[in-house]
């Protein structure tokens, strides 16, 4: 680790920008074992190809709740192996039971990882979260020196407020939310903890507006960066670069020609069926998808024919097309 604890927001606002996404985590077929070459060409793809600047790694996008403790802690290796020197990497360590948080968080501080995410854990029979939560964080904060994000979401049964947040970004290595709330809870929030506390969602759709009205620097982060782009067809990377750059009508006019793109892929998911839509989605895309784990289903051949279809005919330009 680079920073002291005290120093976290300040190595935060210095490195935890840009476009991170969440990472699918791939399986064999048949066995279902976790693929980590193919995990391991998708991160290659991704850093060199798509020019993504960081990874949220072993949550939900991946599928978290069926890994071991054991391939969780594997998937962080591998994560801070092919990140070295090349992209940021932000290592989940959600879990219900908070011995196996400050177990992961401690693994990740061994491998010299600089942040982890910890998302807010599903509370039984309380109609009020507020202590909990506080003490809930200020307890891995004490446990960890790594920068902490954390993570509201409607999953959990509620969403932090606000005013909860901003008492918790007083901890000293509190750096960051991944807020999955509406637009007016997390701009209110941006503009309560300025310079203390990284605010971001994981809606692509909102990251533009986010970046020209909001000043956000960091879209923390979801699949878009991995499903909307190809090597030769870097659009979501373009339309970022112009809006930092204070270029917002030509970043407009990038961002809005990525509509088909993004209805092709919307209106093509099962509503059951989102991480094995996305796994072929990355299939037909040249990436390492595979199959889900249970509980999650995997698609259908109707359903891959749909997709495959939509695919073919959003306008996102692939190896194939470079080629004609």
């Amino acid at each position: 680790m680079k920073f002291r604890k005290n120093e976290a927001k300040d190595w935060a606002r210095e490195n935890m920008r840009g476009i991170w996404a969440a990472a699918l985590q791939p399986f064999k077929p048949g066995s279902l074992e976790m693929d980590d070459a193919g995990f391991r060409r998708n991160m290659r793809h991704w850093i060199d190809d798509l020019g993504i600047d960081g990874f949220f790694v072993a949550g939900k996008q991946g599928e978290f709740f069926s890994l071991s403790l054991a391939e969780r802690k594997r998937v962080f290796e591998i994560t801070l192996e092919e990140t070295a020197g090349k992209a940021q990497a932000i290592l989940s360590c959600s879990d219900q039971n908070m011995d196996v948080v400050i177990e992961l968080a401690r693994h990740a501080e061994k491998l010299g990882a600089s942040s982890i995410v910890v998302h807010a854990p599903l509370l039984h029979f309380t109609t009020k979260q507020d202590e909990t939560l506080y003490n809930y964080y200020k307890t891995i904060s004490e446990e960890t020196n790594l920068a902490i994000a954390m993570w509201s979401h409607p999953d959990s049964g509620y969403l932090m407020s606000p005013e909860l947040c901003a008492r918790i970004a007083d901890l000293p290595n509190i750096v960051a939310i991944k807020y999955s709330v509406p637009r007016e809870m997390y701009a209110r929030l941006t503009e309560m903890t300025r310079g203390k506390l990284i605010v971001s969602t994981a809606s692509e759709e909102e990251w533009f507006d986010n970046i020209v009205e909001l000043g956000w620097r960091l879209y923390l982060c979801s699949s878009p960066p991995y499903l909307l782009q190809t090597k030769h067809d870097r659009r979501m990377r373009e339309y970022t670069d112009l809006a930092f750059a204070g270029e917002v009508a030509k970043a407009r006019v990038v961002r809005d020609s990525l509509n088909p793109v993004r209805k092709a892929l919307s209106s093509t998911r099962p509503p059951e069926k989102p991480p094995a839509h996305s796994k072929y989605w990355q299939e037909l895309l040249g990436q390492t998808g595979g199959p889900v784990r249970r509980p999650m289903l995997n698609l259908t051949e109707a359903e891959k024919a749909t997709t495959r279809a939509a695919f073919e005919t959003c306008g996102l330009r692939t190896l194939a097309q470079a080629a004609e």
